[in-house]
């Protein structure tokens, strides 16, 4: 067991609400931590308490605004200047993780610039699930420990007790993950190919595979506008599948996503509780990775394995 009294939880304002779970799962207390605004916009973060010699854990996701990156990079920095021992950054959602190659010219690797940017300002390890792109590792010269949504989703999938169950992916970027999920379920798997005329448009979609009379889970990293998510589920029962539903660790949203969700023909969306809900959708269920997070933060404390822990990876 880790000595609690060396370890603080801190909370970023858009996180908080995770945060606090963490905390009680973890059996402690969220850190004092004030982020006091200015008029003009700017903000400053303050740590209440003594964190010298400490190891603290910063829990922020960047999902937009991108204010809440600057929040992460103050926090830290702050904790580097109280002399805390180990800096943490805990983010549940990596921001910017889709930018993390040049698929065209004179583009930053925004991705590649926000690590740098962590470790400026003095992060001494990562915590993240589900990165959009497992390179992003690489982009750190810190430890980064990587975690799986997989862990959590594979029991609840295992709980519907479909009878016809196969796994898709949405697209072709996401055929490891389906393929490794059809594993560790004993099940087939199908693929959708799209054509995207641009950014968040899907141009032609097509389905690779048989699905006539399956119960079809589709597995993604990432719902964002939801127009490819909820394309590829209504091509699977146009193709005759019996069910259809969406497993997505990050629960981005934007634009008519909602709407579109309430359309489409899932009989289910679950995700996780890594970017809070706009709204609620009784399609929409919200499984909580705080039991994940407190786990791995206990056994980066008793430097205990961490991939043990992933027993259903989808690596």
């Amino acid at each position: 067991m880790p000595k609690k009294n060396l370890v603080s939880i801190f909370a970023g304002r858009s996180t908080h609400y995770l945060a606090e779970k963490i905390a009680k799962s973890y059996d402690t207390d969220l850190g004092a931590l004030t982020c006091t605004p200015f008029s003009d916009g700017e903000f400053q973060v303050f740590y209440e308490d003594n964190i010298r010699g400490r190891d603290v854990f910063l829990v922020q996701s960047t999902f937009s605004p991108s204010d809440n990156l600057i929040e992460l990079l103050m926090m830290i920095d702050a904790a580097r200047r109280a002399s805390a021992k180990n800096i943490v950054a805990v983010i549940p959602y990596f921001g910017f993780a889709r930018q993390d190659r040049k698929d065209k010219p004179r583009v930053s690797i925004t991705a590649k610039l926000i690590s740098n940017l962590l470790t400026a300002a003095g992060v001494t390890r990562i915590i993240t699930i589900d990165l959009h792109a497992d390179q992003i590792q690489g982009f750190f010269d810190v430890p980064v420990d990587h975690l799986y949504a997989s862990s959590i989703f594979v029991p609840y999938i295992k709980k519907l007790n479909l009878p016809d169950l196969m796994m898709a992916s949405p697209d072709t970027g996401g055929t490891r993950r389906a393929a490794n999920y059809a594993k560790v379920l004993n099940t087939g798997f199908v693929i959708c190919y799209k054509q995207r005329k641009k950014p968040n448009e899907v141009a032609k979609m097509d389905l690779v595979g048989d699905v006539e009379g399956k119960d079809i889970i589709l597995v993604d990293d990432i719902i964002d506008t939801a127009g490819s998510i909820t394309k590829a589920a209504d091509l699977i029962m146009k193709e005759g599948a019996k069910s259809v539903r969406a497993f997505c660790t990050h629960a981005v949203f934007s634009g008519e996503a909602y709407e579109r969700l309430e359309a489409s023909p899932f009989k289910e969306i679950v995700v996780t509780d890594t970017i809070p809900l706009k709204k609620k959708s009784d399609k929409i269920t919200v499984l909580s990775t705080a039991d994940l997070f407190a786990e791995v933060i206990k056994r980066v404390e008793s430097k205990k394995s961490i991939s043990s822990l992933f027993k259903y990876s989808d690596k």
